[in-house]
């Protein structure tokens, strides 16, 4: 979408410190469950009190240890949420059109509409939508659209004490990220650009991040995929192998 409306979220995470700030103030602002439960080391999950993006949790900040070459242990976080895709397998799955597309370009789910089927869920590549246990429909981040009709940034972003969560015009955050990952590299580091480009499949992400290392190691896949394209695919293998069948009847009975 090239609307001068249409905003994203960049997530930087050469600035992200692991505060949780983003992820307690999503949860306070959208009446979310289990903000207490953030703060402090878990013995099961460590610093990570959530451990990934649900119906409870629209912002999820991924601790990930490395230890370095003197064998101390290194951290980098990623404060991870819903990409608001272009082509939104999510919004192409729901049966009863609860999920749309807003003015500002993200995808959002109507909870008077949802039925609560969770063809959503299983659609999404990136794991981000949940269907909730306690209101019985599926949640995910909304972009504060409550917020934007205010004039107001998001919660998360405007939490975020680093700056590391960006939020304004899409294509503004594509040319600063696109400027931020060249200083990084110019100074040696490991920077790339996850879902700064239109690809094939998504169609370009409204939530793009700066990641030091391969997406897989953040808990992104490399090559999302829609169902709707493997469905394409598999129905002309179908085809094809019919028509050769089809084909291969006709000589044997010629």
């Amino acid at each position: 979408m090239s609307d001068a409306r249409t905003v994203g979220f960049f997530t930087d995470t050469s600035l992200c410190i692991g505060c949780k700030a983003c992820q307690v103030a999503c949860k306070q602002w959208n009446e979310l469950p289990g903000a207490l439960e953030l703060a402090g080391f878990d013995p099961r999950r460590g610093y990570d009190a959530t451990g990934a993006l649900s119906a409870s949790s629209w912002r999820h900040v991924a601790f990930v240890e490395d230890v370095a070459p003197g064998g101390e242990p290194r951290w980098s976080f990623h404060s991870d949420v819903c990409k608001h895709c272009e082509k939104a397998p999510c919004l192409e799955a729901c049966p009863t059109r609860a999920i749309v597309r807003t003015e500002f370009g993200s995808v959002l789910v109507r909870a008077g509409v949802c039925n609560g089927c969770a063809y959503c869920t299983a659609a999404c590549p990136f794991g981000v939508i949940g269907r909730s246990e306690k209101v019985g429909v599926a949640q995910k981040c909304t972009f504060c659209v409550d917020r934007l009709g205010q004039a107001m940034e998001p919660a998360c972003a405007k939490a975020c004490p680093t700056d590391s969560i960006l939020f304004g015009p899409l294509g503004e955050l594509r040319a600063r990220a696109d400027t931020r990952a060249r200083a990084l590299r110019a100074r040696g580091q490991d920077a790339r650009l996850y879902g700064c480009e239109a690809s094939e499949a998504m169609g370009g992400l409204h939530a793009m991040s700066l990641l030091a290392g391969a997406p897989e190691r953040y808990g992104l896949p490399s090559k999302p995929e829609r169902p709707a394209d493997r469905l394409a695919a598999d129905l002309l293998r179908a085809t094809l192998t019919a028509a050769g069948l089809v084909v291969a009847l006709a000589t044997w009975f010629a």
